[in-house]
């Protein structure tokens, strides 16, 4: 048994800030100690954090990797060792890849794919369409994290329009439903508009939070709401992107309610005024909207009003983003820079580090009844990160390790940074290495 002290931290967990150290046994938190009390029993290896957080692993619940189909632009290899590189210690990665995962035989080949790939933890959701709602209750609970549901443009089959459909996904999931929401027919309505009064091929990238409106997000949203309340479903809706939706949730623990909600890191670091340097790089469904939005969203953090950071870490190549838009595809990589852009937003003074803990590690494993994970705690898995909040550096294209091999974030200074990740014990990122022959396990979910 392996036996490693990280001493000299400064812990960051369950709303507390403290100086101390942890012991790992093996994959295992083992001891938690306040203060410079050393352990019971000797280490065999032992890490100074002096300057560094010590926080639990993040937990993203919101990534598309493109394995299988898509690999041309990212695999499970290269976004998990983006993730190790960023402090993300556990994924949830979603159906639409190709084949899409929206049959059982497609989901268990992805399970398989990953324990060959993953350097990091992992779980995947099942996509529901018009016609597979049988499978719904087929589903591992304990191992499959959600139903991701499309209220909105999708590719393929995925796009979910008929109420019919909707109501028997809601009723029938039997676990958390994870909801893009925007309303097709807005969406539809506002490309012919734009093309008509602007033209037919494309049109500036400025127009795209025009055409997916927020009035697209609120119609859609409100819906989902509607339909959980009548059927008593689980909702969590992704990527809140504008100030008006924040009305439909409650400023409650996550224990006290069944509909929650999600905000990505493009949504909080971005707004409209940057699509004129940025252009298309920042094109993403739904649409980065106005600096209010991007605001009100910011200072929703400090609330429960939502509940869980993740990224919809989404990459293509640059020249697939070529283009306005109609023609640029949708869709960043963000995963490998998600923790420390919101340690911008601490540095700032929008959220404490307290409660970016609470939203990148605790809230997610919560929500999604994560087994042993989320928390630094004795007993639980030893997903791990030490951050230093005060060593200033800038993104360049030569760091990025995502296969897209860009960030949006390119150019940006940051004032945290990643310098080591545990994964179940295991050191996989440090010194700005990824120990790439490490594989992480499947999530278990306690339903």
């Amino acid at each position: 048994m392996k036996r490693t002290w990280i001493y000299n931290a400064t812990i960051v967990n369950e709303g507390l800030k403290f100086a101390g150290s942890v012991v790992v046994e093996d994959d295992t938190i083992c001891e938690v100690l306040q203060g410079e009390v050393r352990p019971s029993v000797p280490c065999d290896a032992e890490i100074d954090a002096r300057g560094c957080y010590l926080i639990p692993g993040v937990i993203d619940d919101h990534v598309h990797f493109r394995d299988p189909g898509l690999t041309h632009k990212a695999d499970m290899a290269s976004e998990t060792a983006a993730a190790a590189a960023g402090g993300v210690t556990s994924f949830m990665d979603m159906p639409n890849c190709n084949p899409q995962t929206t049959t059982l035989e497609a989901l268990e080949n992805k399970f398989a794919d990953a324990a060959n790939k993953c350097i990091v933890n992992y779980s995947f959701y099942f996509g529901a369409t018009n016609n597979n709602t049988e499978l719904l209750q087929q589903l591992d609970k304990k191992h499959v994290c959600g139903v991701k549901l499309f209220m909105g443009a999708s590719t393929g089959n995925m796009l979910v329009d008929r109420i019919e459909s909707l109501r028997k996904i809601f009723s029938e999931a039997g676990m958390l439903i994870a909801a893009h929401c925007e309303d097709q027919t807005i969406i539809r309505w506002n490309t012919e508009l734009v093309k008509s009064k602007y033209g037919e091929e494309d049109v500036d990238i400025l127009f795209h939070p025009r055409i997916r409106s927020e009035e697209a997000c609120w119609r859609s949203s409100s819906l989902a709401v509607q339909l959980a309340k009548e059927t008593g479903a689980r909702l969590h809706i992704l990527h809140v992107s504008t100030a008006r939706e924040l009305e439909l949730f409650e400023d409650k623990p996550i224990s006290e309610k069944k509909i929650t909600s999600e905000a990505c890191v493009s949504h909080l670091m971005f707004c409209d005024e940057d699509y004129k340097t940025l252009g298309a790089r920042i094109k993403c469904n739904p649409s980065i909207k106005t600096k209010n939005d991007r605001d009100m969203l910011r200072r929703a953090l400090a609330t429960n009003r939502i509940d869980v950071i993740g990224t919809d870490h989404a990459p293509h190549l640059l020249k697939e983003k070529e283009g306005g838009a109609l023609k640029a595809v949708s869709g960043m990589p963000s995963l490998q820079f998600s923790l420390v852009s919101i340690m911008e937003l601490v540095h700032e003074g929008v959220l404490t580090v307290e409660q970016l803990v609470q939203k990148m590690c605790h809230a997610p494993a919560e929500l999604f009844q994560i087994e042993k994970r989320g928390y630094i705690r004795p007993g639980y898995k030893a997903d791990l990160v030490l951050v230093n909040p005060d060593s200033e550096w800038e993104v360049t294209s030569d760091c990025v390790l995502s296969k897209c091999g860009w960030s949006p974030m390119e150019g940006r200074r940051f004032h945290a940074k990643v310098e080591k990740t545990f994964v179940n014990g295991t050191l996989v990122y440090s010194d700005g290495k990824v120990d790439t022959l490490h594989r992480g396990e499947p999530l278990a979910f306690n339903r």
